[in-house]
């Protein structure tokens, strides 16, 4: 109608910014049915698993009345323990499903059924939750499969200790159980075993003790090999993570390994830049990479050519770290200006005498760089631009691939 007055660009605004056909869900389901849910579910599990168990440990007796009762019987001390027993199981699966490792996927699957089967075997109505949780986590677990699909990537002297610790066992576990007539206080294989992990650990509570020669003989053998086994076991398991603790603070050097540095070039930052200048700086010289980008740190450390350092390289006690006394020359290469004229400034109050060369990325930003100590300042796009100009005009431009320097 004529009367009607035409919408207004600020009603037209209005609209178009709240007006919105698509629908926003209240809740992203997605975010609960991920991979991520399943390692969640599995923990939960876990939690539920231990808290039962302390339950049934908490009874004087454990009541075996559920479907699958008779073929567990006269095990009730085990029935006992079997729901703790797998909540550690399960936490180190756990574990193993946050990092993605597909052995451990596959322990889930297996260790989820065994632990449901408590329920069926006691018919508590308290570990019904246990059954009931067990039989939501597995289904999720199972359908992100492909979601855990790294390696468990063993170094050959794990694996052998590992081998090496399993089969101790095994020998101690056997052997004292057939020599028990020859021991005191050792009847079962429980008791077998139970003797071997206490004089593995050095425990030995002495309410198992060898009764002749030929025990005694036994049960020094066991003291060698599995107090060595247990050492092996937990050195190789331990150790390298202490490394990766002591990677991440320091990169892949060691204290001891900065002190020796000598006539290195420190590269601080890692923008656009550094890549070409590692591979220009590829020549035998020693590299130190200063950054507080992990994951970058964690790239570089696969190379051999290269150390990494881990920290901020705008502060000075990193640049000690780094051996900057002793340095033949520092390269800021940050995609940022505002850090690589911080970083020039530390660089430069740590070491006065050291060349510092720095990029800026805006042309303007050039002579403050210089003010602050920089020796030299190149600004990457005047010198494309430059090299463009040639280019279009029909000049020669410089070349820095290695066929171009060779036929100079």
């Amino acid at each position: 109608m004529a009367s009607d007055t035409p919408e207004r660009p600020t009603d037209s605004a209005l609209q178009e910014l709240f007006d919105h056909s698509d629908r926003i869900p209240f809740v992203y389901w997605r975010a609960f049915a991920g991979a991520r849910m399943g390692v969640l579910l599995t923990g939960g599990v876990a939690v539920l698993a231990f808290v039962t168990g302390l339950s049934d440990l908490s009874q004087q007796a454990v009541d075996l009345t559920g479907p699958l009762a008779d073929l567990v019987s006269g095990a009730e001390g085990i029935v006992r323990l079997y729901a703790i027993f797998f909540s550690f199981v399960l936490a180190a699966w756990t574990v193993g499903l946050e990092r993605r490792i597909r052995l451990a996927w596959y322990g889930t699957l297996v260790t989820l059924p065994l632990l449901s089967l408590l329920p069926l075997v006691t018919g508590d109505a308290t570990d019904v939750p246990l059954l009931l949780v067990t039989l939501v986590t597995l289904p999720v677990v199972g359908y992100h499969r492909g979601a855990f699909d790294k390696p468990l990537d063993l170094s050959p002297f794990q694996a052998a200790a590992l081998a090496v610790f399993g089969g101790v066992q095994v020998y101690g576990t056997v052997g004292a159980y057939v020599l028990r007539d020859d021991y005191t206080g050792i009847e079962t294989w429980t008791d077998s075993f139970y003797y071997i992990v206490v004089t593995g650990t050095t425990v030995g509570y002495g309410d198992a003790t060898p009764a002749t020669q030929t025990a005694k003989l036994f049960t020094l053998s066991i003291m060698i090999v599995s107090t060595g086994a247990f050492g092996a076991v937990f050195g190789s398991l331990l150790v390298p993570a202490l490394e990766s603790r002591l990677t991440s603070a320091f990169g892949n050097m060691t204290a001891s390994e900065l002190t020796l540095l000598e006539d290195h070039v420190l590269v601080l930052g890692y923008g656009d830049l550094a890549e070409p200048l590692l591979e220009e700086l590829d020549d035998g010289t020693d590299v130190v990479v200063v950054t507080t980008d992990t994951e970058t740190a964690s790239e570089l450390r696969d190379r051999d050519d290269l150390n990494v350092l881990t920290a901020d390289p705008t502060d000075e006690t990193a640049l000690e770290d780094a051996s900057v006394e002793s340095a033949s020359g520092v390269v800021a290469v940050a995609d940022d200006d505002a850090q690589n004229t911080l970083a020039v400034l530390a660089a430069s109050r740590s070491n006065p005498d050291v060349r510092i060369v720095a990029a800026a990325r805006e042309p303007r930003h050039a002579d403050k760089l210089t003010d602050v100590g920089a020796d030299e300042v190149v600004t990457p796009a005047v010198i494309g631009g430059r090299i463009l100009g040639r280019s279009v005009l029909g000049e020669s431009t410089p070349q820095f691939d290695d066929d171009a320097d060779a036929n100079d």
